[in-house]
């Protein structure tokens, strides 16, 4: 299910039916029109701290299936992120398809809607892709959010869904199995990225590695029928002169470990050996949609670790980049090869 972020007036808010408002709360119990109901939580002491949860199911005079009401006590980040995560747990069911989220409190910045609107939106995550039951086309969920200051809403509401799409794109990628998330995979997922306004994209293949001269990088992808992928990203949001910020992430998207084979106990999770490469291509999907006056330059070295006739051997000696022999003893330490030559 595809996730909408929007953000309305409070009045709006508060009048709008949806399948589920979450109410956010203080000790005063400020919560508009179901503020009665509200109180009897909070003097029941239901209410009592952060992240302290009531509900109330087809709740009367309220234009809502499921009422919930949640403590965010002094309202700092960390308890917002856990007030809104507690408030969303098990919504995350087809049926929820308009939440509103309102809150009468006083005094919230842009920061704390943006913290609200991160935290909904990571309650409602849930990974789909490979999954037997999924369908072609999603559903869309709206998220909206009202509070007393509209234009802090907005702009907080705003920031959270350009962020939220790079943490998305992020986990999507991390989350995927190593056979539906190939190097070539992940240089077609960066390419996707290259539309946008002020991004670039460049994608070399195993000739172009070898002309580079990046024999540590070309010795990690030794023994995988996957070709390698170099991915070369740039944003250029600022002027040339300023000096970009520079992100190097690992892509090893399958870690056996190599000739130096890890133990079968777990080695399915070595598919998260890219995690670096997904926060990369996450900042830049976040950078595509904010669009921020920076200049960031991503490089991925992607590639598999995998035993075979061909792989490395432990006492192998090759060349980096940069004109170094390194010892191979151990290759299982596969990152540092790849990211040394990137």
């Amino acid at each position: 299910m595809t996730l909408e972020c929007k953000s309305l007036t409070l009045n709006a808010a508060a009048t709008t039916a949806c399948d589920v408002r979450i109410v956010l709360v203080d000790q005063a119990g400020l919560a508009g029109s179901a503020s009665d109901w509200v109180a009897a939580n909070l003097k029941s002491g239901d209410l009592s701290s952060a992240g302290d949860v009531a509900q109330s199911f087809a709740p009367a005079g309220v234009k809502a299936q499921r009422l919930i009401a949640v403590h965010v006590g002094a309202a700092k980040p960390k308890q917002l992120r856990q007030a809104m995560l507690a408030a969303t747990k098990g919504l995350d069911n087809e049926r929820v398809r308009k939440v509103v989220i309102e809150s009468h409190v006083q005094g919230w910045t842009a920061e704390a809607w943006s913290t609200l609107a991160m935290a909904a939106q990571e309650g409602f995550y849930s990974y789909q892709t490979t999954k037997a039951t999924t369908k072609q086309t999603q559903p869309k969920r709206s998220l909206m959010f009202g509070g007393v200051d509209a234009a802090a809403v907005k702009a907080g509401v705003q920031q959270a869904s350009g962020l939220w799409a790079g943490v998305a794109f992020a986990r999507e990628w991390a989350n995927r199995p190593a056979n539906h998330a190939t190097p070539t995979d992940l240089g077609n997922a960066a390419k996707t990225l290259a539309k946008a306004k002020n991004l670039s994209v460049k994608v070399m293949g195993p000739a172009e590695v070898k002309k580079l001269k990046m024999g540590a990088f070309l010795s990690v992808a030794a023994g995988s029928d996957e070709p390698l992928r170099f991915i070369v990203m740039e944003y250029k949001g600022a002027a040339a002169a300023q000096a970009p910020v520079v992100l190097v992430g690992k892509g090893i998207t399958f870690d056996t470990g190599g000739i130096s084979l890890k133990p079968g106990a777990g080695m399915d999770e070595m598919k998260f050996d890219m995690g670096g490469a997904a926060s990369v291509l996450g900042t830049f999907k976040a950078l595509a949609e904010l669009q921020l006056k920076i200049n960031v330059v991503g490089l991925i070295p992607s590639c598999e670790n995998m035993p075979s006739g061909r792989a490395t051997k432990p006492g192998d000696v090759v060349t980096s980049m940069s004109g170094q022999t390194i010892e191979i003893l151990n290759t299982d330490a596969e990152g540092r090869l790849i990211l040394c030559d990137a």
